[in-house]
């Protein structure tokens, strides 16, 4: 069915001319929050409004990330800055219904602003939204709350995954891991260092490489790549191999160099890599990515700070780790295999929801 569009200003009332922004230096902590265009951003030992509302971003917000919402409820004693909009709802409004259809709208049309996006509170008005009959509004909001509260269980799941992983690590090989000196059963790292040789791709421009850069990382996955595109010369990268980035070593980087794979890989520079017969890769990745490790590894930065930060590889290398029998990695690397399996429903309905979502606002 075809509900009725209606103007945002029609149906709630803004209350901008009462929010305040204080400096995060001038904020004296209490008990109150303080809220801006994303969320919470500390306490404030006072309070401007004290009722259910809607808060929408007016800059800052993530206007060009639809997975992220650009609006939020609110209750109770709050105090919000200037960045966020502030909605009350009309009497005929659900502000459940209201706030899930604004939280990932698609405002990018209403935005002014060439250097900092703005979504002003004269454009703000003028968006337009589905507005059914109160009743309908409320039994939709029901079926999205109950849908937001799946996805936020799905969200945890990396994290629940993780620290499961981290148990079973620490109940098999316990918590000394590192030494910085010869130990029975530990294996001094420039043993399992793997020399590497170079390969520019752009002498072979049309040739198709996967491509383990830093960002590649952080996304999660290779990047597929021409030797046109790539400007530089790179480490040439086997199956097996582990690699951990030397390159602003406080963000953990540790990746497995897969099997399987048909294209030539190439790394960059920044990446020290590792592979040994002696070490289950899933395992070593763990114990590299450990809190322990972790700690001896920044131990091994130079560097004048931010992007100039680096671990030293021949610092790193003169680190021992711990080598259990190989029979007991492998044991730990299924374990690790099966829960990894897992979440595969999971984060489909993840995606599901926000399907449901975008239907059911329509």
């Amino acid at each position: 069915m075809s509900w009725p569009k209606e103007k945002l200003g029609n149906v709630v009332e803004i209350l901008d001319s009462m929010r305040k922004p204080v400096k995060s230096a001038d904020r004296i902590e209490g008990p109150y929050p303080y809220y801006g265009a994303n969320g919470q951003q500390g306490t404030i030992n006072d309070f401007i409004f004290d009722e259910p509302l809607i808060l929408v971003a007016e800059d800052g917000g993530h206007f060009f990330d639809r997975l992220r919402p650009i609006a939020y409820r609110i209750e109770g004693k709050t105090w919000v800055n200037n960045h966020a909009h502030v909605l009350r709802c009309n009497p005929d409004m659900d502000i459940s219904y209201l706030c899930h259809q604004l939280a990932r709208y698609n405002v990018q049309q209403y935005l002014t602003g060439s250097t900092r996006a703005k979504l002003t509170k004269g454009a703000l008005e003028q968006i337009s939204i589905t507005k059914p009959p109160l009743e309908e509004q409320k039994r939709i909001s029901s079926i999205l709350d109950k849908a937001e509260e799946i996805r936020s269980l799905t969200d945890e799941v990396p994290t629940i995954r993780e620290k499961l992983i981290r148990s079973i690590f620490s109940n098999m090989f316990g918590n000394q891991l590192v030494s910085q000196q010869p130990q029975n059963d530990f294996l001094q790292l420039s043993t399992i260092l793997r020399k590497t040789t170079n390969l520019d791709p752009r002498t072979k421009p049309n040739m198709e490489f996967e491509m383990y850069s830093i960002p590649a990382f952080d996304t999660g996955s290779p990047q597929r790549l021409c030797g046109s595109e790539i400007g530089s010369s790179k480490k040439i990268l086997i199956e097996n191999d582990v690699i951990i980035s030397r390159l602003i070593p406080h963000i953990r980087r540790v990746w497995i160099i897969p099997e399987g794979r048909t294209f030539t890989k190439l790394g960059s520079s920044e990446w020290i890599v590792f592979n040994s017969d002696r070490f289950d890769p899933v395992f070593l990745q763990c114990l590299l990515s450990s809190d322990e490790f972790h700690e001896y590894f920044m131990n091994t930065v130079a560097g004048v700070g931010g992007s100039l930060l680096r671990a030293r590889p021949s610092v790193v290398m003169e680190l021992y780790i711990m080598c259990p029998p190989l029979k007991l990695q492998n044991i730990f690397a299924r374990n690790v295999e099966a829960i990894n399996s897992m979440p595969e429903v999971n984060n489909l309905a993840s995606l599901n929801v926000r399907s449901l979502s975008q239907e059911m606002l329509i």
